[in-house]
């Protein structure tokens, strides 16, 4: 899939030979057809799973109506790709797919009402862009080894622009965090290759925010209630014990110099953990680190210049 807006349907070219996919069942009932690329399934299993091909199905047949070995032909205004996607998905259902075939069952899920496979697709989708805290569960979701679709360069510029042309805007706030949080500013800058040659580029839009979000969250992050809020203002008294002050300014100090994002980093992994606090400074650490993670993802679209998780969640 492109970063691009998606460019204009291809005209048939009534000259070009009718070819079949892959999808052509010697026992199916109508015949799909995509631009020069027919398809035969099974009226039954599109009419179960779709509200309007179960519609379409009790339409009569029009006099003229085309037929290729008694099978009624539906054409299709869609791109031959895209429904090859979907009636995969429709009959071989995978663990793993390629990013441009959950964006084609997203959209085709959605034209045709596959409610199932489209509740599928994004699911897929939030499972690596999750909403909640509670769903981010995993240090860095979107590369982990269980992966709901395939990984390559240009993944995250590319879950960009399918959740922004498909209104998934929840799933919004965790990619641009990903990016600002796992890749250095240039690589938002530039053009990225994609295995198949093309390449992939982050709109204006989605670069400003992130560049203008991650100054935000530098900052936001060591004040009072936040994530590093503790490391720069000391908010306890029942410890003097100056090993645990130096660590605490070593963690700020180095967060500092580095311009590090801190923002989600659980307890565990913020300047390498709490080993040289005592048992008293590593409990208020921890519990202000997971507080104010907590705090700042409920904030987390505001800083992307995006409504609130509850408006983002319900607008899809």
């Amino acid at each position: 899939m492109s970063c691009e807006p998606p460019p204009a349907k291809r005209q048939r070219n009534e000259d070009e030979p009718i070819t079949r996919s892959e999808m052509w069942n010697s026992d199916g009932s109508v015949i799909l057809q995509a631009e020069n690329t027919q398809f035969r399934v099974h009226w039954s299993v599109l009419a179960r799973h779709s509200s309007i091909f179960s519609d379409m199905q009790e339409l009569p047949q029009p006099a003229d109506q085309s037929n290729v070995d008694g099978c009624p032909v539906v054409e299709l205004s869609d791109d031959p790709k895209d429904v090859e996607y979907l009636l995969k998905a429709l009959y071989i259902p995978q663990k793993t797919l390629p990013l441009s075939a959950v964006g084609a069952i997203i959209r085709l899920g959605r034209k045709y009402d596959f409610k199932d496979l489209f509740d599928s697709a994004v699911a897929r989708l939030m499972s690596k862009c999750p909403s909640t805290l509670e769903a981010y569960v995993l240090y860095d979701p979107l590369r982990t080894t269980d992966n709901a679709f395939e990984l390559y360069d240009a993944l995250e510029f590319d879950i960009v622009a399918l959740a922004s042309e498909n209104k998934i805007l929840s799933a919004l706030p965790c990619v641009y965090f990903h990016l600002i949080n796992n890749f250095e500013l240039s690589y938002l800058f530039d053009e990225i290759r994609r295995p198949d040659g093309t390449v992939a580029r982050l709109p204006s839009l989605d670069l400003q925010r992130c560049v203008v979000a991650r100054e935000k969250l530098l900052a936001k992050q060591f004040q009072e209630g936040y994530t590093l809020g503790w490391a720069r203002k000391w908010p306890f008294d029942d410890c003097a014990k100056s090993r645990c002050r130096t660590k605490r300014e070593s963690i700020m100090n180095w967060y500092l110099e580095d311009s590090e994002l801190a923002a989600l980093e659980p307890p565990t992994r913020i300047g390498g953990g709490f080993d040289q606090l005592c048992t008293v400074c590593t409990k208020h650490a921890t519990e202000s680190t997971v507080a104010g993670r907590k705090k700042v993802w409920e904030e987390l679209p505001s800083f992307f210049d995006l409504p609130p998780w509850t408006e983002l969640k319900s607008g899809m």
